[in-house]
């Protein structure tokens, strides 16, 4: 098993370090200033970073994030613009040859944007914290839902269901309404409609290749002027449809009524849930040590997805040095 890159440090300024990205503001080659997403093998759980890395993870995260990019580039257009620039480390000014070549393969430039405090949650399927909260109310969200539905059961459409949007601690699954209130209706329903549709691209998609897939969620930003200032038309921005922001399953073992094989890091959350069962975790910092069976499963999992859902084979190349 090979080494997860944890951490990096680079010699660039407004380092950020998120659950899972190193985040710099940097500038290209030619000038164009850009928001610099260095994607780690750090796993999140429960809002919880683990302190147990996914080898070669962050590189498909970034990977599988620059083919549903182009995807949505190819059939959307300008109806739901993105903030991808490159993905090449070579790109990035201010750094030199070995710090370039240790970026390889898990780095994103992207428009600089003021982010939207709301994640954007699409389910087709009734699962995760969509599932608990059925049992109890018979809604997502707020969202009503038929009576009588299953675990996993398909949805009869795609539902849209935000979130709040936290730097630390646990997002917060909200109702239209109350997102609606913090950052105005008529840019909620905008995200709405662009969510639905991103999620009905790749549900398609995913479908053809023998996968379900079950949720995602999307953030979007603003992009930001020379000076700084925030344009009017949302962009897509972060990673899209990837292991670390969507439930994937195998079509073929599909099946309502209890919980999925799974191509994301739902192994992760089952083993932890256990820990929970048995008394050994609460679901607060610091996470637990993962099992080598775990990260090993876990790590086959992404690099499945990745296989799938492209088509092309999955090769991990080296990336920011461990902590």
């Amino acid at each position: 098993m090979t080494t997860a890159h944890l951490t990096c440090d680079l010699p660039l300024p407004n380092h950020r370090r998120g659950k899972v990205r190193d985040v710099y503001d940097a500038t290209m080659n030619d000038g164009t200033p850009v928001t610099l997403l260095v994607a780690s093998d750090r796993l999140s759980a429960f809002d919880v970073v683990m302190p147990t890395g996914i080898p070669g993870k962050g590189a498909v995260l970034t990977r599988l994030s620059k083919f549903w990019f182009d995807r949505i580039a190819a059939e959307l257009g300008d109806a739901v613009p993105h903030h991808l620039l490159s993905v090449d480390a070579g790109d990035i000014a201010g750094l030199d040859d070995d710090q370039q070549a240790a970026l390889r393969g898990r780095v994103m430039l992207g428009r600089r944007a003021q982010v939207v405090p709301i994640e954007c949650v699409a389910r087709g399927y009734l699962a995760g914290s969509g599932w608990k909260e059925y049992q109890q109310s018979q809604t997502v969200c707020g969202v009503p839902l038929p009576a009588g539905l299953k675990q996993c059961d398909r949805l009869p459409g795609p539902i849209f269901t935000p979130a709040t949007k936290a730097a630390t601690g646990h997002d917060e699954n909200v109702s239209f309404d109350r997102a609606a209130r913090a950052v105005g209706r008529p840019l909620m329903e905008r995200l709405r409609d662009a969510t639905l549709r991103l999620y009905a691209l790749g549900r398609d998609h995913a479908a053809e290749r023998g996968i379900v897939l079950a949720d995602t969620k999307f953030e979007f930003g603003f992009p930001l002027d020379a000076q700084g200032n925030p344009g009017d038309t949302p962009i897509l921005i972060d990673e899209v449809m990837t292991p670390d922001s969507s439930r994937f399953w195998p079509s073929e073992t599909y099946a309502p009524g209890r919980d999925q094989d799974s191509y994301d890091k739902q192994f992760v959350r089952n083993h932890l849930e256990g820990l929970v069962d048995a008394g050994a975790w609460n679901k607060q910092p610091p996470g637990p040590v993962l099992p080598d069976a775990v990260v090993v499963a876990t790590q086959s999992k992404y690099k499945k997805a990745f296989e799938a859902l492209t088509g092309t084979p999955f090769v991990v190349h080296d990336g920011c040095e461990p902590a």
